[in-house]
């Protein structure tokens, strides 16, 4: 089944998940800041999108200039970074069986549905 990492405050992430109730498939929605994803769940994304942890990361949040900005930091202490604080993860994300997206642009979606 797809699934939406879901914020329903991102214009972005609304896009996203237009586009998936528009496609008439069924979907999950996880609303992540709810229901943060473990550190595993985490890494499972990461791999499914073929990327660093550092790529997921939402930069311009105030937690991530505060706390983590120009240090160095293993993928690790990324992923971990990115469980305690779930407003740095980007958003939305788009898992649909092995392949995953992020939706930025939101047109990105329509790739894997």
């Amino acid at each position: 089944m797809i699934k939406i990492y879901h914020n329903n405050r991102c214009s972005k992430s609304r896009c996203g998940l237009q586009i998936l109730e528009d496609s008439g498939k069924d979907f999950e929605v996880v609303k992540y800041l709810e229901n943060i994803p473990t550190e595993e769940e985490l890494k499972n994304i990461i791999k499914l999108l073929d990327i660093k942890p550092i790529q997921l990361v939402r930069k311009n949040e105030a937690i991530w200039k505060s706390e983590f900005k120009n240090k160095d930091l293993s993928d690790a202490q990324i992923i971990t970074a990115m469980a305690e604080n779930p407003k740095l993860i980007e958003r939305p994300i788009v898992i649909n069986g092995d392949k995953a997206v992020i939706g930025r642009p939101p047109e990105n979606i329509s790739k894997i549905i």
